[in-house]
């Protein structure tokens, strides 16, 4: 397959030209020459592009993205990272789920003041802490 510009891969992937040299600086992808003052890449880099994406969109930052790839280029994912970066995400959609729910129970309280709400001050007590969305620690029988 032929290279393509650097217009051209910023209209398939989605990515901005400008972003597309970002990325260039920060070593994740390269150019291999130029048509004028066009940057030319490897059709490969589209591949690259939807994995830094995919990565973008885990919530790694590009210096893990960075990390994700060997010197050839080639993905080399750490299995370990990804099992950490998904246990985090685990405890992010716990406390956003926590803080969801508290929303929802606070737009329908029937109590007269939500300071007279029992859940709701719970709710506080529980942010107040630091802990929302935390597991709940189970006692032992």
């Amino acid at each position: 397959m032929r290279d393509i510009d650097i217009a051209e891969v910023a209209h398939l992937s989605g990515v901005r030209a400008s972003t597309l040299r970002f990325y260039e600086e920060k070593g994740l992808i390269a150019s291999h020459g130029r048509r004028g003052l066009r940057r030319l890449f490897d059709p490969g880099v589209l591949d690259r592009l939807a994995l830094i994406a995919l990565g973008r969109a885990s919530g790694f930052a590009l210096d893990e993205i960075a990390k994700m790839f060997a010197p050839d280029g080639r993905p080399r994912i750490d299995r370990k990272l990804l099992a950490a970066k998904a246990d985090e995400l685990d405890r992010t959609i716990r406390r956003l789920n926590a803080m969801r729910d508290g929303l929802r129970h606070a737009a329908v309280c029937p109590a007269p003041s939500h300071m007279e709400c029992p859940t709701f001050r719970r709710l506080l007590r529980v942010a107040a802490a630091g802990k929302i969305g935390e597991k709940k620690s189970r006692k032992k029988s």
